[in-house]
């Protein structure tokens, strides 16, 4: 057939989406494709972060599900078990706000969006283990936060506490350090609403995930499969210090320790600093009434409204352990109460913060360690008294010390002035308590008599009463939920008012997809120490301080407490998958009034459509842009392949290919674009194993449209373009495979077992830049129509000279070349080339061997007769014209155009 008739009927040939989707939807259901059975040994775990019940999906949603669905098809093509679960994080403050708008509950409203949720997944194609779905605010999954918060407690890492804790005015509840985010401006806000938040002293419940501080930032060096990224922002999260504590006495209230990580610059301190909370200060704000104002001014103040200079002298003076010396005590909101000991000397000389403060309050600077001969800075260029040198160096004004390295003074110190070492970390136990309904209620009873007992394990799980609007906690107005007897005395109690973090449900929820219907523990451990960790897990950058040092946390104590076995991390591999963006380059959201439906694209569509311009956009962690025109080229890419399948299906034999040259080419592009896609897909660079694909099918299409094409290698090509482009398209996948007469679904086919042929790089570079080299002659010499094109490869000679070339690591190559009498006979043209090569001796690449060159251009001589409509001759240096071969090289044969 001609090229625009068989274009014609592939076009006439598409296929209706609305029609073929569903129906594949109902076979992978019907056949159980998707389940795994609980005896499977060590599947392949790969896991989406489960989604928040908004009720809606947004396209970060549909690229988040899309990713790690291919990535299991391609994984259950390859013969592996896959487990491939999805859930419900159902919890949280957005659900009661949200149900407080529609005079609702917030159960009713959740489970409503569930269902909305669950058909728009199905519509996608998403193949998940629907019998492994697990719900959070279901009392059959909570009751196991309940029961995993009691046996934290028993190992200590349970601890009710009073604490000045981040509060959210418009959330009405406290948040974890890490829930807490800054603005432009640098203020403090909710990480949910955007509010600016307040300080306040509470009793709340927390767990001591810094107990595990030192294993948690170590074993990050073991995440490799994690991106760099996300490790650092973790690593900074828990920001360890090793620094060294000293006491400096103030006359009148004792010692007082401070932890720094600077100890050399301990003969510049001119200043001692305490926080607002410290018990000094508290201390001498009883008897100071101007330390007890700025003591109440600092506490009750947004961020915004103090900077580093903020401070007030106490009218003490605390002794420097160095110099004997007594210096000005202040207390500053610069330092925190709850980093290091809340308590800190200050040299500003050496100290940014410590300088802008001493500024601002008339502080002397001094100067205590200037730059070593090979440092940056210039000692003569460095004055303190305009800005703070933070560097190490070596020890000036300090006594005896003088001339003492760093590094050096810090270790010595340490004795010296009564010290010990000692490490700090940066990161605060997990306040898990929230002051709002909708969340896992924490499983105390509060005794007059007892104090705070748990309750038993038989009266698991601690259910919500009934949902009541009301301000404030919704659980305090439930009287009759909170009045319990007391599990030790069986007198009067009542229950703690609070619930968990809804992050507590994330912490392990990965473990109950294992054994979701389980009702004697949280999640079978011998299953666990079988299939766990999740070998692929894909989720957004914004949870790398959050959910995914919490699951650590818990992970390492699941493991202590022997529910797991020698499992102590999560996630093997991680990544963080891009934004999209709409048309106008920011993110998209329906309150930028720039986003797209996935379900209007799955109407107007199809999802194959949406799922292909999805993973062909970009890799999976890049942002990218929506593109309409995107989307229509994959749906006419889609539409093109079924139409070519549509009229292979009804073709009937065709001419043997036998030894065909050109049939030899399209069977090495088949098993090449198969290795490559593999590759690929195992590396997570869809998009450019999606690019393999279409070159295939273009190739394909081309080769179909010659009238001696051998049928059964076209119909071998599109079996494997269907089998690659399956885990992405699977819907338009299993459609074609039916066309073609496949064996069962494609869903559950064998992957192409395909190696890249010998050579295939340099043979493929060698078409491509004969294409490119003919395309420039014939636009540059003005060649409207070429007859022949003649390709002489060059003499045996010459790809000896290039092989010793890239061998030689002499300094004079033209006089080595030349040393052989096989190059040296050559005369003028040995010498001429030589020189060439000497020229080019970094830029020379591999190349094929005088005949193995002839064999791939004349497979690929069709493609450049085809795109010129002239004859092509591929000759060997030893047919060809003298003065041709004579311009030909190493991979760059000579070009002849009649």
């Amino acid at each position: 057939m001609t090229a625009g008739t068989g274009e014609q009927r592939e076009r006439e040939r598409g296929f209706d989406h609305a029609e073929i989707e569903p129906e594949w939807q109902r076979t992978w259901d019907e056949e159980g494709v998707f389940r795994i059975p609980d005896d499977a040994e060590d599947p392949e775990y790969v896991l989406a972060m489960f989604p928040y019940t908004s009720g809606e999906l947004h396209m970060g949603h549909v690229r988040n599900y899309t990713i790690t669905d291919a990535y299991a098809r391609f994984e259950r093509m390859r013969g592996e078990s896959v487990l491939h679960p999805m859930g419900w994080d159902s919890f949280g403050l957005p659900a009661e706000n949200a149900a407080n708008e529609r005079d609702t509950n917030p159960r009713d409203w959740t489970l409503d969006c569930i269902d909305s949720m669950t058909e728009q997944f199905k519509s996608m194609g998403f193949g998940y283990d629907w019998e492994r779905e697990i719900t959070t605010c279901d009392p059959d999954y909570y009751r196991w936060n309940q029961w995993l918060f009691q046996r934290f407690r028993e190992e200590g890492l349970v601890e009710r506490q009073a604490a000045e804790l981040n509060w959210c005015p418009s959330c009405e509840t406290v948040l974890a350090d890490e829930q807490v985010e800054e603005d432009a401006g640098g203020a403090e806000i909710c990480w949910r609403c955007d509010s600016p938040i307040d300080h306040r002293e509470m009793d709340q419940w927390f767990l001591t995930i810094t107990d595990y501080a030192e294993e948690l930032l170590a074993d990050l060096d073991e995440l490799e499969g994690w991106p760099n990224n996300v490790r650092e922002m973790q690593r900074n999260w828990i920001g360890k210090q090793e620094g060294a504590s000293v006491a400096f006495e103030i006359p009148g209230y004792g010692d007082v320790d401070i932890f720094t990580t600077r100890l050399d610059t301990i003969h510049g301190a001119t200043f001692f600093s305490l926080a607002p909370g410290h018990p000094v200060a508290q201390a001498i704000a009883e008897e100071n009434d101007e330390v007890a104002e700025y003591i109440e001014m600092a506490e009750g103040a947004d961020e915004d409204e103090l900077d580093v200079t903020s401070g007030v002298f106490t009218g003490e003076y605390a002794v420097n352990p160095a110099t004997g010396e007594e210096i000005p005590v202040y207390v500053a909101d610069y330092v925190l109460t709850d980093v290091g000991t809340g308590a800190l000397y200050a040299v500003p000389g050496h100290d940014e913060r410590d300088h802008e403060f001493a500024e601002a309050h008339d502080i002397d600077i001094v100067q205590v360690v200037e730059p070593t001969d090979d440092a940056d800075a210039d000692p003569e260029d460095v004055d303190v008294q305009e800005t703070a040198y933070p560097e190490d160096g070596l020890l000036v004004d300090s006594g005896e010390f003088d001339g003492l390295e760093s590094a050096e003074a810090r270790e010595r110190f340490v004795e010296v002035f009564d010290g010990e070492h000692r490490t700090e970390y940066n990161l605060r136990d997990w306040g898990i308590s929230r002051q709002r309904y909708w969340g896992t209620p924490i499983p105390m009873v509060h005794c007059e008599e007892c104090g705070y007992v748990e309750v038993p394990d038989e009266d698991l799980p601690v259910e919500l009463p009934e949902f009541v609007q009301t301000t404030g906690n919704p659980l305090d107005a439930a009287e009759e939920w909170k009045s319990v007897d007391c599990p030790e005395c069986g007198g009067p109690a009542e229950r703690e008012t609070d619930t968990m973090d809804t992050f507590v449900d994330s912490s392990w929820y990965f473990l109950r997809f294992l054994s979701p219907d389980l009702d004697s523990a949280p999640f079978d451990s011998e299953r666990a120490n079988d299939w766990m960790p999740v070998d692929r897990y894909v989720g957004g950058i914004e949870h790398a301080v959050m959910h995914l040092l919490y699951a650590r946390f818990f992970t390492k104590v699941l493991d202590d407490i022997d529910l797991v076995e020698g499992v102590r991390e999560p996630f093997e591999n991680l990544t963080n998958q891009g934004m999209v963006l709409g048309e106008d380059g920011n993110k998209m959201s329906k309150s930028g009034d720039n986003g797209v439906s996935p379900t209007e694209i799955v109407e107007a569509y199809g999802a194959d459509t949406a799922r292909l311009f999805i993973m062909e956009a970009a890799q999976p962690e890049k942002d990218f842009a929506w593109s309409p025109e995107g989307v229509q080229s994959a749906h006419q890419f889609l539409q093109n392949l079924y139409g070519l399948a549509a009229d292979l299906a009804e073709t009937d034999g065709g001419a043997d290919a036998g030894e065909d040259a050109v049939a030899a080419y399209v069977d090495r592009e088949i098993d090449a674009a198969a290795a490559r896609a593999t590759e690929e897909f195992e590396a997570f660079r869809f998009n450019h194993a999606l690019q393999a694909v279409r070159d295939l099918v273009s190739l394909l299409r081309r080769y179909h449209e010659r009238p001696d094409a051998d049928p059964a290698t076209v119909e071998r090509g599109v079996r494997t373009v269907v089998k690659l482009l399956g885990p992405v398209a699977p819907h338009v996948g299993e459609e074609v495979w039916r066309l073609l007469d496949g064996e069962g679904l494609l869903a559950e086919a064998e992957w192409p077992d395909a190696a890249l042929p010998d050579e295939y790089d340099v043979a493929s570079r060698l078409v491509e830049d004969t294409r490119e080299d003919v395309r420039d002659i014939v636009e540059t010499v003005g060649i409207e129509d070429p007859e022949t094109i003649t390709l002489a490869v060059a003499p045996e000679w010459k790809h000896r000279a290039h092989e010793l070339a890239r061998e030689s690591d002499a300094d004079n190559l033209i006089g080595d070349l030349m040393g052989h009498d096989e190059i040296r006979s050559q005369g003028d043209a040995a010498a001429d080339f030589a020189q060439d090569l000497q020229a080019e001796r970094e830029a020379l690449a591999d190349v094929l061997a005088p005949d193995e060159e002839v064999a791939a251009l004349e497979r690929a001589a069709w493609l450049i007769e085809a795109e010129f409509d002239a004859e092509v001759v591929v000759q060997s240096a030893e047919a060809a014209d003298d003065d041709l071969a004579g311009k030909a090289e190493p991979g760059r044969p000579a070009i002849d155009i009649a």
